[in-house]
């Protein structure tokens, strides 16, 4: 829209002022009063009140969310004869790896743009791991406008959540509330950068708690809310009514890449205690109990006499583990933890993960249709190094495969009866290339059934050159015969 002239500009500046007098309910002459318009003064009371508190929340919390800024360093090759051996076709036939002499490596820069919330007086930011995971540079841009350079403390991919540092002292900060005590229909705050606008806020409910299966994590308990929450706002604040910091701003379930109602916020529960971790010993420290376990369909439920019943199934035990040692057995439903009820397998999978190692939990079970109570001392979890390519000399070459572990079983939902190894990338140069394909587990081959990632190795080296060989694999919930030939 073009407006031409200042007195077309007054006019329109004075328009506006006169809607807004008269949305809100205020007398700028006796035509716009209250009783005028219908508004009682009540109303206006309670809505000016409202939009006071509003703004007081708005006013102490902004000061504590910064604007972060990555940069990342890419390298690209470039070739003299221009695209060619960059051509999908070309490297079909000659390999990924092919290069030539003329080749040169340039190195691109990369930025992004997210949020972080100060919630140490003494320089500690909250953010995602997603706005600083491969960052060679970061800086950090506060509500007064300083700039400092911040140092990455920890990160924890599997929550998404990282701590940042910068050299400051007598920092603004955001107190730690308690997302537990959150309701659906809790008004909340969203305060962070979206598309590089330093200190937007907008104002939604709790639409709802506990969101897992977002598919964002592998911990998974998000805050969903409504108020508007666009590229920019990761890593930003998301406070009650009260002023604290209930949520760490994450993502957005969008078709289009912008807005539309549905946001996810890590709560401050989980994340002040990935923190915690991640600044006293450098890394999230968690527990461990050792199980698999999976959902309670209404099928399994009355397969197993446990119509009714909510928690999570146990569909495998890993020898040697605190569940192995506790006496805990496949088939068992964890109900409660601790006194806390399990709904599901990912409210277990949090509780567990978020206790000591060493701490004794008590587990409620039910086990043929009786209720058991059984103590379990959790170990320390540590992450597997399991994905591994072998090179062999047959037609399984170039596949790389993972140790079907415990939390991989849980991701890909798998029975207890699905054993095997999981393929997580098949090679161009693979005979197997378009027959295989990641997320294929391999149970059998040639017909020797495979457990783990050792008797894969010991069937697949007993393969000759040119052999034929027949696997069994798992696939999209069913189980084919597929045969690989030289």
């Amino acid at each position: 829209m073009t407006i031409h002239g200042k007195h077309t500009i007054a006019k329109l500046a004075v328009s506006t002022l006169l809607a807004m007098l008269f949305i809100t309910g205020f007398a700028v002459t006796g035509a716009f009063s209250a009783k005028a318009s219908g508004i009682s003064p009540e109303s206006t009371q309670f809505l000016g009140k409202l939009s006071n508190a509003l703004a007081e929340i708005a006013q102490e919390s902004r000061p504590a969310v910064v604007n972060i800024s990555t940069t990342s360093t890419m390298t690209m090759a470039e070739s003299p004869f221009g695209d060619m051996f960059n051509d999908p076709l070309f490297r079909r036939f000659f390999g990924e790896q092919f290069e030539h002499p003329g080749h040169k490596q340039q190195h691109y820069q990369s930025s992004a743009l997210g949020s972080g919330v100060i919630v140490s007086d003494q320089g500690y930011i909250l953010t995602n791991n997603h706005v600083i995971k491969g960052a060679d540079k970061i800086k950090v841009v506060l509500y007064d406008k300083r700039e400092f350079t911040g140092k990455v403390v920890g990160a924890d991919p599997r929550t998404d959540l990282a701590v940042v540092k910068i050299d400051a002292k007598d920092l603004p900060t955001i107190p730690l509330g308690a997302s537990g005590k959150l309701k659906i229909g809790d008004i909340v705050l969203a305060i962070g950068n979206p598309f590089g606008l330093n200190q937007t806020t907008t104002m939604g409910i709790v639409s709802a708690v506990g969101r897992s299966d977002v598919g964002i994590a592998d911990f998974e308990d998000f805050i969903q809310t409504d108020a508007a929450i666009n590229p920019g706002n990761s890593g930003g604040a998301l406070v009650n009514d009260s002023g604290e910091l209930v949520g760490i701003n994450t993502a957005i379930f969008s078709t289009s890449g912008g807005y539309m109602g549905v946001g996810f916020a890590i709560p401050s529960d989980m994340a002040k205690s990935v923190m915690e971790s991640i600044i006293k010993s450098g890394k999230v420290i968690r527990g461990w109990m050792g199980v698999s376990i999976q959902n309670l369909t209404p099928e399994l439920a009355e397969s197993l006499g446990l119509k009714g019943k909510k928690g999570a199934l146990i569909s495998g035990v890993e020898n040697g583990s605190p569940a192995d040692k506790a006496g805990l057995k496949r088939g068992d439903l964890v109900i409660m933890l601790d006194g806390k009820k399990i709904e599901d397998p990912t409210s277990l999978r949090n509780q567990v993960s978020s206790a000591a190692p060493g701490t004794k939990a008590d587990i409620s079970v039910i086990r043929e249709g009786k209720e058991k109570s059984i103590t379990v001392a959790l170990d320390e979890y540590h992450e597997k190094k399991v994905e591994k390519k072998t090179e062999f000399n047959n037609v399984l070459n170039g596949i790389t495969t993972q140790e079907l572990t415990p939390s991989l079983r849980d991701r890909m939902n798998l029975s207890a009866d699905i054993n095997g190894v999981v393929i997580t990338n098949v090679g161009p140069e693979s005979q197997a290339h378009g027959l295989l394909q990641p997320n294929d587990i391999i149970e059998e081959v040639n017909r020797t059934p495979i457990q783990n990632a050792q008797e894969y190795e010991g069937a697949v080296s007993k393969i000759g050159e040119k052999d034929t060989v027949l696997l069994l694999v798992h696939r999209n919930g069913g189980s084919v015969y597929l045969t690989i030939t030289p």
